[in-house]
């Protein structure tokens, strides 16, 4: 199977599509799997204008690049969560408004489902996001959580998610939520956990992502092989472990780049995620679509880095055979 291996923008919001989409084609990608922040792919001029998807289609065709998934992880984080002043800095001003935070709530929610039509009407059949969450405050049990309070956190979670999958349904779109911490589900557990209480509905799974369970101590084969028909999406992401006797896995409050911290994001294929066992269990469970690079490495200039990890991908990736290697002997 040849999966198309792809670019997500997320981090280069910095930059116009174009200048994307002339890179993207420059470090070797088949495709783009468009944030919709920066004018990447902006929800708000997509509804205002009937044009406006088309013309990006013309754009990404004009340097022949592919489009699978569009991205809606800054919105999709106010859903759930308890906004504060942080969330002003990831929002468009229309979903901000005038921060009140049922407000932002609210129009979050809205925004999430014109999403899932601006989807279809774009022609792609995955939004991967993040949910944001009620309870990440309360992850250690100390003032002591209980079981009720975390009970409410996932019922919220329903309550808010079900009105946008309705519509997800609708329009012949899936939600692929980026199992990651400050979301409802942040590892195995809480990903069964997640998909319980909205009822396994089909328009909800994952955009499965292993560096954020590899630093966590979590087996990212093991999620795959935990819901082998939940994982509409594939981000190509590594992180590093370096706990030394000075350094804490919770990075003691510093910033991403920080050599105190215990763990870091790397480019594919300089940390720890042992990417060779991933693409054999993604092979194992039939998933053929984009391999996505989601590029973060504070520590190297970034277009070095894309343009490694699309060479890097594309030696990584592989099909799996058909037939038994010692075929040749067996019994006619």
């Amino acid at each position: 199977m040849s999966r198309p291996i792809t670019l997500f923008t997320g981090q280069w919001a910095d930059l116009s599509c174009e200048e994307m989409c002339q890179k993207a084609s420059d470090f070797g990608y088949r495709g783009l799997e468009l944030a919709c922040w920066g004018d990447h792919f902006e929800v708000d001029k997509a509804l205002a204008d009937p044009g406006y998807a088309a013309a990006k289609r013309d754009l990404l065709d004009r340097y022949d690049l592919e489009c699978h998934a569009i991205s809606a992880h800054l919105v999709g984080q106010a859903v759930c969560d308890p906004v504060d002043e942080r969330h002003q800095a990831i929002l468009p001003d229309y979903i901000w408004g005038n921060g009140d935070p049922a407000g932002v709530n609210e129009r979050a929610i809205e925004e999430m489902k014109n999403t899932a039509r601006i989807a279809q009407q774009f022609g792609v059949s995955v939004v991967n996001g993040f949910t944001g969450s009620s309870i990440w405050h309360l992850l250690y049990s100390f003032p002591p959580v209980t079981e009720s309070m975390i009970e409410a956190g996932f019922s919220q979670f329903a309550d808010r998610w079900n009105p946008i999958l309705d519509v997800f349904a609708e329009c012949g779109v899936r939600f692929a939520l980026e199992v990651h911490p400050t979301e409802i589900a942040f590892d195995i557990h809480t990903a069964q956990r997640a998909l319980e209480a909205i009822g396994h509905r089909p328009e909800f799974g994952f955009n499965f992502d292993p560096s954020h369970l590899h630093w966590q101590g979590v087996d990212p084969v093991e999620f795959i092989r935990a819901f082998p028909d939940r994982i509409y999406h594939v981000h190509i992401k590594d992180a590093i472990i370096t706990l030394n006797g000075r350094t804490g896995i919770l990075a003691s409050h510093l910033n991403f780049g920080d050599v105190r911290r215990g763990w870091d994001f790397r480019s594919p294929g300089r940390g720890g995620v042992n990417f060779e066992e991933i693409i054999r269990a993604l092979n194992e469970v039939g998933y053929g679509g984009p391999l996505s690079v989601e590029w973060e490495d504070s520590g190297m200039d970034r277009d070095q880095g894309a343009r490694e990890a699309a060479e890097f991908v594309a030696r990584l990736d592989f099909q799996p055979s058909g037939v038994q290697f010692d075929a040749a002997f067996a019994d006619d």
